[in-house]
């Protein structure tokens, strides 16, 4: 009889845990349409998550600051900031909950807590809605068009109005677009609505009108005839990567910022969270969220330089085959890249060595890289193999990680992953660009040389890091807290 008493308090407390876990979801869901206000979860994105996957981040956030993160906690602290008046914000529930349980808590009342946590809040200045144009519709522009309408929400940020493709646009290729927005074989289904609008040339996204338009030349397209005003473009279709050719988006009407998906040639090149507020929105027209690799790899090379010091390293990025390999041997214009990328290794190069420095100056003439490209169509893996200069410890190292995934100007950028069992497929739809897999690395006897291992999303990462920066650029980032 005791066994099965106890049987029945676990299933009362299932029952108890996922009953709080849809209340959850309730008021996320209200938040966010009612208020713009977005919970995430220790950086972890809460829209559109089931029952399920809520429990299961609340697992990872306790064993992540090693103290019970309750669902009971977290409902408490939502109730309570639902209460408040708040502007548009991005809260971590987490951190919240976290803060509530530590030592330095001295309110016995969750609301009183969560006013002075968010005191702040209404000391944001106010922002207009930016319109946002897709110039190109591939691996990226689909994503970010995904990422821009699932968070739409009440419109107050980034609105997308347009993309701009090549080639005709009929009946036919209009619902081929829209089915690759629809459906993805390695991020699966877009949680919303993509219907066409043959008339219009448009696709009608959660029930909003995007524009796609067909341009060969960017200077040609008028934005304003289609109301859009003061846009910021976002060009991923690799056609353009120099200050002139950027430049020419500038000269089409309604368009008055611009963002490139790559590297760029003089223009600045930001890793958001490293070094995006060394240039001015105001005064810089041209900006570039360099490369997905930059981005895995300056957030952890930055904690390094910062807390240990930096003699010379190695960086290796095994590297997921892209759409710029060949399916099947042909010519190819650059070595080894013409043979089949889902049948071979290929030895290639990376310029995120270089690159990185672009962001840390101080890592000039300090990093060697290379790439080799592997047969899995997402999810890659950078090895920093590094002489330091400050003799660190296992343990010291995954400290010093942990602290910044926690708190600090980093905490979008670094996720500290705690798995002994992680594998590539793991980490696809991370939103953070940097994975520091803990379990992974490698220090020397001496205590001078490290081997870390970063796993990153080179597409979904990647794609939230053009989003934060584009935010930035746009200025309708929310009062936050981290």
């Amino acid at each position: 009889m005791g066994h099965i008493t106890s049987y029945e308090k676990e299933l009362a407390f299932q029952a108890d845990r996922r009953k709080a876990t849809t209340e959850f979801i309730k008021i996320t869901s209200d938040l966010w349409y009612d208020k713009s206000i977005e919970i995430v979860l220790f950086k972890n994105q809460i829209i559109d998550k089931n029952v399920s996957d809520i429990i299961h981040l609340h697992e990872y956030a306790g064993e992540f600051v090693q103290k019970p993160i309750s669902i009971f906690d977290s409902v408490e602290i939502l109730r309570a900031i639902n209460d408040i008046k708040l502007p548009p914000s991005k809260l971590d529930i987490g951190k919240l909950a976290y803060e509530y349980h530590s030592d330095d808590n001295n309110f016995n009342d969750v609301k009183a807590f969560v006013i002075d946590k968010l005191n702040n809040a209404n000391d944001t200045k106010d922002f207009k809605p930016r319109d946002v144009v897709l110039y190109g519709f591939g691996r990226i522009g689909r994503l970010l068009a995904r990422e821009l309408m699932a968070k739409t929400g009440k419109g107050n940020q980034l609105r997308l109005r347009a993309v701009v493709t090549r080639g005709e646009i009929n009946e036919d290729i209009l619902e081929k677009r829209a089915n690759l927005l629809r459906t993805d074989s390695v991020h699966g289904r877009f949680m919303g609505t993509v219907d066409t609008d043959v008339k219009n040339s448009s696709l009608i996204i959660n029930g909003t009108t995007v524009h796609i338009i067909s341009a060969s030349k960017p200077e040609d397209i008028d934005y304003t005839v289609f109301g859009i005003k003061n846009a910021l473009l976002i060009d991923n279709s690799g056609a353009f990567r120099n200050q002139e050719q950027l430049a020419r988006h500038l000269k089409s009407k309604g368009i008055s910022r611009v963002l490139l998906t790559a590297p760029g040639k003089e223009v600045p090149n930001i890793v958001h969270g490293v070094n995006h507020l060394e240039y001015n929105p105001d005064s810089t027209q041209i900006f570039s969220a360099a490369s997905c690799t930059t981005n895995a790899i300056t957030p952890i090379l930055k904690v390094i330089e910062d807390s240990l010091g930096i003699k010379k390293g190695h960086l290796e990025t095994i590297h997921a085959y892209t759409n710029d390999q060949n399916l099947v041997d042909n010519l190819h214009g650059k070595y080894r890249r013409g043979r089949a990328a889902a049948l071979n290794m290929v030895i290639t190069e990376t310029g995120a060595g270089k690159a990185v420095v672009k962001a840390l100056p101080s890592l000039h003439g300090k990093l060697t890289s290379n790439a080799i490209r592997v047969p899995v169509p997402n999810g890659s893996l950078a090895i920093l193999n590094l002489e330091i200069k400050n003799k660190t410890s296992l343990d010291g190292i995954n400290t010093i990680l942990k602290k910044y995934a926690l708190e600090g100007d980093l905490v979008e950028q670094i996720k500290y992953s705690l798995s002994k069992e992680m594998v590539s497929s793991d980490i696809v739809g991370t939103s953070a660009p940097s994975i520091y897999d803990s379990m992974a690395t490698i220090v020397s006897d001496n205590g001078k040389n490290i081997v870390l291992y970063i796993w990153y999303d080179n597409e979904y990462g990647y794609s939230h890091q053009v989003i934060r920066l584009a935010k930035y650029i746009a200025k309708v980032r929310r009062f936050t807290y981290y």
